[in-house]
């Protein structure tokens, strides 16, 4: 009996895909638990659909993080940071002030796991930080630590 997944099982594939089992496995075991449907042409028609609407989300998806990239090329965000004689720094600046001074300057919600930091900023100058927007998308936000 061919039968489509409904959820990833172990032993059978991924969701979505369509695989051949034996009537009683299918009987017994995954249709009771609703971890697939019987593969008939319209459960096959809604798999379609479903993976059509499901790439269309992707794209559109990928295309916002590729124009917010496109802006955060531009953006440039201050942050002030206390420094002592010689211009040596108290502290560091992390993500998370990043994100806040990136909200309140430009009005850009950037969510602080996504900014990347090498290493804490510990010093004053201009940086450029990495922001990981989506798996296939990267972008650049200039950062500029001057003293409070």
């Amino acid at each position: 009996m061919k039968v489509i997944l409904l959820q990833d099982v172990k032993s059978l594939g991924k969701k979505g895909e369509i695989v051949e089992v034996s009537d009683g496995y299918a009987r017994n075991f995954v249709l009771p638990k609703k971890l697939g449907a019987e593969a008939n042409s319209k459960n096959m028609n809604d798999l379609k659909l479903q993976k059509a609407n499901a790439d269309k989300i992707a794209k559109e998806q990928l295309e916002a993080a590729q124009e917010l990239a496109k802006v955060l090329e531009t953006k440039e965000v201050i942050v002030k940071m206390k420094s002592g004689e010689g211009g040596k720094a108290f502290g560091s600046i992390s993500s998370k002030e990043i994100a806040e001074e990136a909200k309140k300057q430009c009005e850009l919600e950037l969510d602080k796991k996504k900014i990347q930091l090498p290493e804490a900023i510990k010093s004053l100058g201009v940086y450029e930080v990495n922001v990981k927007l989506h798996t296939k998308v990267m972008g650049k936000l200039k950062v500029k630590v001057i003293e409070e």
